[in-house]
């Protein structure tokens, strides 16, 4: 694994921290270029943008593929928060992305080791490297925290 995930792990920790003051589910995520320059960064804007769609992995890699004006980054890395659910899996295989990287587990609503395990399918027609539980206890007690606030 790259060295350059921990530190973007930082940003994406920063940028879930974001959402969540925001009110948003605290997710963040971080697009990485071959040489580990940040392409994009982002929180979770489901609700500020009242668009399902707005998660984390979305926005950053909307905005690194128009940045270079191509649909495909298969020399980036995404580095976020928490595992990527079946519809941000689809699109990180779409984008072909080369590396995951991602914290905490999602066993409830999680698309990569957990659930529809999109990358298993037989019609994903890319499977990035996946690294999963990087900081994760960090990771997953931000989420926790969120949610023990609103119960």
């Amino acid at each position: 694994m790259s060295h350059t995930a921990f530190p973007a792990m930082d940003l994406a920790l920063d940028e879930a921290g974001a959402a969540a003051r925001r009110g948003e589910v605290p997710v963040g995520a971080v697009l990485l270029g071959p040489d580990g320059t940040v392409l994009a960064s982002a929180g979770n804007r489901v609700e500020a943008a009242s668009d399902a769609s707005a998660h984390a992995e979305m926005l950053v890699l909307r905005a690194a593929a128009a940045a270079r004006g191509s649909p495909r980054l298969p020399d980036c890395d995404l580095v976020v928060t928490l595992e990527p659910c079946p519809m941000c899996a689809q699109a990180i295989g779409l984008f072909r992305i080369r590396r995951l990287i991602f914290g905490a587990y999602d066993p409830k609503s999680g698309g990569v080791e957990h659930g529809a395990r999109v990358f298993d399918a037989t019609s994903s027609h890319h499977r990035p490297e996946i690294v999963g539980g990087v900081r994760e206890t960090e990771c997953g007690a931000l989420l926790r925290a969120f949610f023990a606030a609103r119960r």
